[in-house]
Parts: structure tokens; C-alpha cells; sequence
């Protein structure tokens, strides 16, 4: 430790801390605009100065480190001529637009000007004007008002993972900029927002819609994906108009994915639903909650009386709540409905049975930065999981080696080798002999799982020399190996993988609640996809729709044969007017209170941020009210923390699982002429909220995924260019896209409306030029 003092106070501080954070420490604020405490140190700005004893100058806090005996004044007369002269020379060029700038109100220049600023500016000079750069539908730039603080560049490099943007010139001409005219594509772009001190990057869904000091503020919690990141939702007149992160240092630290912060124009979409809606005679009527709830009640109940249990399903999405998930469960189970399924996208329940706990990532994200190695299976880490992948990519910074068993080898932005990538038909061998290589390695006998493993070739063998190589290692199941065919085997061989290395078995699987949805037993021994593959007489859709099945054109076929289709919903989609009987106008995220558990287990409740719309009601009390009108115990609660506390009692963490199932051995696959189908789960399409929101899909990332990605290799067998128009599977046209990161003898088709007719999710489809 290391003794100094700082405005005449004593202060003890690490070996290699520096003065700004001992002054810290202290709780004494030294003005800045490059620092950041997430960011490698710059010291570009020079605001923090301070006078050192027998420094010649006053010395940059954010870049000096603390010595023994040293003595430091922040706010000496010396210290505030320094940062008073700085800050002269940053409002040389600056514009005078704060009226009219988004960032007035909170803006770090204009509140440092008030302290450190003078009343009239001495520069008589031209100012310098900079010209705008596009960076793409979500972060708009104002370049004249920048200070060079880099913050932006830093953050792209060190924390996205990818250079993006630089400086470029010298001195006075010096601006920031993209490279090569690029927009930015990282899908942590929008924390450059938060990151800038001034206004030159700001919001460009929030540009121009309100102040700061207008809008009123509310936590809440992500509904988009399992990291479960907390957010500061900001309102005006019950509307939301911005999504800020919450620092959270155990989950999300400061920052937020751009799905997280730009989703929220879905709230507002053109087809939201705020009254409920009964169809009589083909057209849709607008009703009161009693009559909507009537016809809703006794469609179900008359379905079930005459054709039995066995021929309802209530489906939910996994972004449904604990609350309302575990209400679902309950009126399931009273009228006897043997499938209640939250999981849309699964085709194999076999493991999720057997193993009888909740899949979970099996630690907190603050141990990801102890690992060693880490071996991923079918996932694209960045897309599902943008802050995970963050927590990954800075423990790859220090020891942590990724190894990876893909569909598609898409740029995570942190090294990951091995790398092997398969056709979804090779996944489970290629898998096997992983598990072979590493049995041999250590000379134990080989799980019966993995009997009829090939013999491991070299890539094989060298990633299980990496994963034997560290002593804390981790295997993570990621959302394409639990959506495919043969996950139950997958996670076997994963499960015998984690015992034969010691490595810790965690789980990714795809919606927020996806964790809570097993711990509350909204999971049977079917998956919502097979409820479609034998079609029901009767559905309950809570959250769902036909889009957010794994195979949309199934999903409207069921429901359009089912006798009585009612879907709680917030959206009164095309595709759910066309097959739905009763619509049921229920709250997202915003408009009621929850609970999600995220993918580390923890437990976030949340509360309303703005009024319900119109007629909309909370899910929770919707389904109470349904299992009250059919006279079952149980429907009787007054708030959702008494539907929490019968969800989640006491000690629910030990529903928690800590090893895979096992035993479970591939099946057989048909072959068939043509390019088999990589299903990828689309970031920007994942759950209604996130499928309207214009600035999303309005990104680079969604048009690419609105491509059918094919090998160079195979696309000279089919002779198809790029950009040619293919034909694929039965009754889908798509623009071709070449790629090598894709397995030849596959095509990618993102779960996507664009692809709703391609046929199955894992199916061999044919492909050729249309």
C-alpha cells in the first residue's frame, strides 16, 4: 500500500494506482473528460490537472501514479489556473448551440464551463467547422462540438472489440472519424452515447424528442435476452423516450447492448394492442374485459370439455415472467392441459426432463474473469449474448483461451482457437471425438456416450489439449446447440466432456426468463414446436407469436387448424389476427411489475416505468382473472410479489442445476439432396418488442441476416454470385450472400420472417438460382 495526501488528506492506495484514484478513494472530485474508469488512460484532455509538491508543473491526475509521501492539491490556486486554462482552450472551437444540442442538461463541458469557464471568450478568430459522419441508424454526430477526448475510440477498441473508429490529422485539424467511411456496426455501439462528454454523439432514435430534465426515470430489467441488464427508463407523458443503462457492476457494469437500448420504439408500434379484440363471423370487434374474458374462457374450456386436455397447449414466450409463467403452469395444470411449454425455438426436450433443474450458466459473470479455459458450443456468443461476450473478451485480455465447436464462425472481436466448424449434421460426431481426444489425452476410459466416436484428428486433439491445459475450466451450451435436433446428445456428450476435465457445465439458452421459466416448471416433456408438428384443437399464447417459432410457417398452419386460438399479447400482429380468436391486450415490460432470473440465477424484480395503454392489463392479473372465472384455488392473489413468493419460495436456488443429463445418443438424421439449414436465431428478431423497433432493423447486422449466407465454395458449385437471387426450399426467394465463416454443404437462413417459407429449421433444403 501507498501512503499520500491529497487536499491535505491522508490517503492509502494500491501499488499502481494513480492520483485520480486516490482523490477517488477520498471522494474528492478532480474535473476530467477523457478518463474513464473502464477505459485504458488517454490523458488527452488535460482538465485534470493538479499541482504536485516539487512537480516543475501541475501534472495530469488520470496519468500520474501515486508515490509514498506524495503530497497532491486538486484545488490550489495553481490546479485552477491550469484547469482554467484548458478549459479555455476547449471552448475555443465549440460551438455556442447548447440550446439546441441533445446532450444540454447533462453534459459534463457545459457543467465544467459553470465551475472553470470565463464569461467571455478572448479567441477573435474563424471557428473551425467539422462535417458529420455517418455512423449508421443509431448514433448520430454533431463532429464540431468534439474534444478530441477519444473516449469513443477507446471504447470501440478495448470493450467492442474492434477498431472502428480513429484520429486522424494533427492539432487544430484533428477530428474523429470512421474508418474508410464505415459506419459502426458493433453491437455495443450505442454506449458511446453515454461515453461522450459533450454532444457530438448523441442518440439518433432520441434526437429532438425531449430534455432531460422533462423526462421522469425508472429502473427496470431487460427483457431481450438472459444476461438480464439493468436499465434507467426514461418517460414523458407515458411515453418511453430514452433507455440508459444502470450501472450494475456484478451484470451489465456501466454498459448496454444496442438491442437493450434501441428497442424501445417497439413500445410505440403502429399495430399495438390496447383493447380487447373477439372475432365474430371473420371480422375482429372491439369488446369489454368481462365479454373478451368470457368468450375466451368458455372457447378453452368448451375445446378441452369435448376433445379433451390433451388437446389445448398454452404456449409462452420466454420473455413472459415469473409471475406469469408460473400462473400459466397453475391454470395448465387445473384444467388438466398436458403441454405448458416456454420454449419456442426447442425441438428436443429429452435432456431438460431428465435432468430435473433449471439449465443455467452454472456461475456469477464475475467468475467468468477467472477462468482459464473456455469451450463454447453452437453459439454466436456476440449476437446472443452481447455483455456476455464483453466479460469473455476482457478475460481473453488477461489468461482466459476460448475454444469453440460452431455452425458458423462468426467474429466474436477476442481470439478463439481451436475453432471448429461443422455442418449441423457433423455437430454431434465431430462433438463425440472432442470427447474421445480427451479421454485418450488423460488415459481414462472413454464415456459410453461417446463409444462410437471417430477416431479425433488434429484439430480435434489440440482443442482438448487447451481445455486439459487450465485449471479452471468452463463449457457453455449455447442457444443453437439446445435449439438443435439432437441437443438432449449434444448435452450429454458436453455433460461426460465437463466430468472427464473438471470444467464447469453452464447452459445459454435463448429468451430472459428462460432460467425462470424451468425453475417455476413452465417446461414438459414436449416443446412448443411439437405442439405444432401434431396440431392442437386449442392454444393459450402468452407473448408468442407465429414469428417466434424456430418454424413460423408450422407455427400459422396449427394455429390457423385449431379450433380456439386466444393470445395474451401486447401486439395485434398480422399474422395473429389471421389465426387468433380473442386477443387479450396485455402489459410489456414497462407497463407492469415482474420477475426475470437470469442466465447467473439471480432473481430481478422490476415495476411498471409508465401507465398501461388504453385497456391493457398485467399478464399476471389477466390469467388470475381466468382461473378465478373457472372457480380454481389458487387464482386469488393481490399482487405480483405474492405471486413471486409462491414462484420462487425460499431456497428455489437449489432447483439451480449443477451437471447435464447423460445417456442420450444421437438419432438418426435422413439425408436428402441439397444444403442443410443453420437456423440462426436473428438479435434483432428474437421477441415482438425487438422485431418493430426501426432503428434496429435498420442496422447492418439485420440486413445481413436478411440473406441466405452461403460458402464460396458450395456457391461456385450451385454457380451463384454474390447478390444473385436464390430459391430456397419450397417457397422462399432470398439474395445470396457469400461466406466463408458458413460450413460448405450449408446454408444460413437467420429465424427471420424473410425465411418464414423455407421449410423446417434443420431441414436439407434445395437451393438454386431463381
Amino acid at each position: 500500500m501507498l501512503e499520500l495526501e491529497i487536499d491535505g488528506k491522508p490517503v492509502q492506495v494500491d501499488d499502481g494506482s494513480t492520483v485520480m484514484d486516490a482523490a477517488k478513494k477520498l471522494g474528492i472530485y478532480i474535473p476530467h473528460f477523457c478518463y474513464h474508469k473502464k477505459l485504458s488512460i488517454a490523458a488527452n484532455c488535460r482538465m485534470c490537472l493538479v499541482q504536485v509538491e516539487k512537480a516543475p508543473k501541475p501534472l495530469p491526475a488520470c496519468a500520474t501514479p501515486a508515490t509514498n509521501g506524495m503530497k497532491v492539491y486538486t484545488h490550489s490556486p495553481a490546479a485552477v489556473k491550469a484547469q482554467k486554462g484548458v478549459m479555455e482552450f476547449l471552448l475555443i472551437n465549440h460551438p455556442l448551440d447548447c440550446p439546441i444540442c441533445d446532450q444540454g442538461g447533462e453534459c459534463q463541458l457545459q457543467d465544467l464551463a459553470v465551475g472553470y469557464g470565463q464569461t467571455a471568450s478572448r479567441y477573435q478568430e474563424e471557428k473551425r467547422v467539422v462535417h458529420e459522419k455517418d455512423l449508421g441508424p443509431l448514433v448520430q454526430t454533431f463532429m464540431t462540438r468534439c474534444i478530441n477526448c477519444t473516449r469513443c475510440v477507446r471504447f470501440l477498441d478495448e470493450i467492442g472489440g474492434y477498431q472502428e473508429m480513429g484520429q486522424a490529422f494533427r492539432g487544430e485539424r484533428a477530428e474523429i472519424m470512421p474508418f474508410l467511411g464505415r459506419t459502426i456496426d458493433s453491437e455495443l455501439s450505442g454506449n458511446i452515447i453515454d461515453l461522450c462528454p459533450v454532444g457530438a454523439l448523441t442518440s439518433k432514435p432520441f434526437l429532438y424528442r425531449a430534455r432531460t430534465w422533462e423526462l421522469t426515470r425508472r429502473r427496470s430489467v431487460s427483457p431481450h435476452d438472459g444476461f438480464g441488464s439493468n436499465l434507467i427508463v426514461q418517460s414523458r407523458h407515458d411515453v418511453v423516450k430514452r433507455v440508459l443503462p444502470l450501472e450494475v457492476e456484478a451484470i451489465n457494469e456501466c454498459w448496454l447492448s444496442d438491442r437493450d437500448r434501441f428497442a424501445y420504439p417497439g413500445l410505440e408500434a403502429a399495430d399495438r394492442l390496447t383493447t380487447p379484440l373477439v372475432k365474430r363471423d371473420g371480422q375482429w370487434v372491439e369488446v369489454d374485459w368481462a365479454t373478451a374474458l368470457e368468450v375466451a374462457v368458455n372457447r378453452l374450456k368448451s375445446v378441452i370439455d369435448e376433445e379433451g386436455a390433451q388437446q389445448a397447449a398454452f404456449l409462452a414466450h420466454p420473455m413472459a415472467t415469473v409471475e406469469e409463467l408460473h400462473l400459466l403452469k397453475r391454470l395448465g395444470e387445473a384444467l388438466g392441459v398436458g403441454l405448458v411449454d416456454a420454449r419456442p425455438d426447442r425441438l428436443d426436450a429429452r435432456a431438460d426432463a431428465a435432468r430435473g433443474a433449471a439449465a443455467w450458466l452454472g456461475m456469477d459473470y464475475a467468475a467468468i474473469a477467472e477462468l482459464d479455459r473456455l469451450f463454447v458450443i453452437g453459439s454466436t456468443l456476440h449476437q446472443e449474448l452481447p455483455l456476455l461476450a464483453h466479460r469473455v473478451r476482457q478475460a481473453a485480455k488477461r489468461r482466459l483461451k476460448v475454444a469453440a465447436l460452431d455452425f458458423v464462425a462468426d467474429d466474436w472481436r477476442l481470439p478463439v482457437a481451436p475453432r471448429l466448424v461443422v455442418k449441423p449434421s457433423e455437430f454431434v460426431a465431430r462433438l463425440a471425438s472432442i470427447v474421445r481426444a480427451v479421454a485418450e489425452e488423460k488415459g481414462v476410459t472413454l464415456p459410453a456416450v461417446a463409444e462410437a466416436a471417430a477416431a479425433p484428428n488434429e484439430a480435434e486433439r489440440a482443442l482438448a489439449q487447451q481445455l486439459l491445459s487450465g485449471e479452471r475450466r468452463a463449457i457453455w451450451l449455447g442457444a443453437l446447440a439446445l435449439a438443435h435436433p439432437d441437443a438432449a446428445a449434444i448435452e450429454s456428450l458436453a455433460s461426460g466432456l465437463a466430468q472427464l476435465t473438471g470444467a464447469t457445465l453452464g447452459w445459454l439458452p435463448a429468451g430472459a426468463n428462460a432460467v425462470g421459466a424451468q425453475l417455476v416448471g413452465a417446461i414438459g416433456a414436449e416443446t412448443a414446436l411439437a405442439s405444432l408438428e401434431q396440431p392442437r384443437r386449442a392454444y393459450l399464447l402468452l407473448h408468442l407469436e407465429p414469428e417466434d417459432f424456430a418454424n413460423q410457417a408450422a407455427a400459422r398452419n396449427a394455429f390457423e387448424r385449431a379450433r380456439t386460438v386466444v393470445a395474451l399479447t401486447p401486439y395485434a400482429g398480422e399474422a395473429l389476427r389471421a389465426c387468433a380468436d380473442v386477443l387479450l391486450p396485455v402489459a410489456p415490460f414497462t407497463e407492469t411489475s415482474g420477475t426475470f432470473v437470469n442466465l447467473a440465477g439471480m432473481a430481478q424484480s422490476f415495476t411498471a416505468v409508465v401507465r398501461p395503454k388504453g385497456e391493457t392489463r398485467p399478464g399476471w392479473k389477466v390469467l388470475r382473472a381466468i382461473g378465478a372465472m373457472l372457480g380454481f384455488a389458487g387464482f386469488v392473489q393481490q399482487s405480483s410479489e405474492e405471486v413471486k413468493a409462491e414462484a420462487l419460495p425460499e431456497g428455489w436456488q437449489a432447483r439451480l442445476a449443477h451437471s447435464g443429463a447423460s445417456g442420450f445418443l444421437a438419432a438418426t438424421r435422413p439425408a436428402g439432396e441439397g444444403l442443410e439449414r443453420i437456423p440462426l436465431a436473428h438479435p434483432y428478431a428474437c421477441d415482438p418488442i425487438v422485431r418493430r423497433s426501426p432503428p434496429l432493423q435498420q442496422t447492418a447486422e439485420a440486413r445481413r441476416l436478411r440473406l441466405a449466407r452461403i460458402h464460396p465454395d458450395t456457391a461456385q458449385a450451385l454457380k451463384v454470385a454474390e447478390g444473385d437471387q436464390i430459391a430456397v426450399g419450397a417457397g422462399c426467394v432470398a439474395e445470396a450472400a457469400l461466406d466463408a465463416s458458413v460450413p460448405p454443404g450449408a446454408v444460413l437462413l437467420a429465424l427471420d420472417g424473410v425465411f418464414a417459407q423455407a421449410g423446417r429449421p434443420w431441414a436439407v433444403l434445395s437451393v438454386e438460382r431463381a
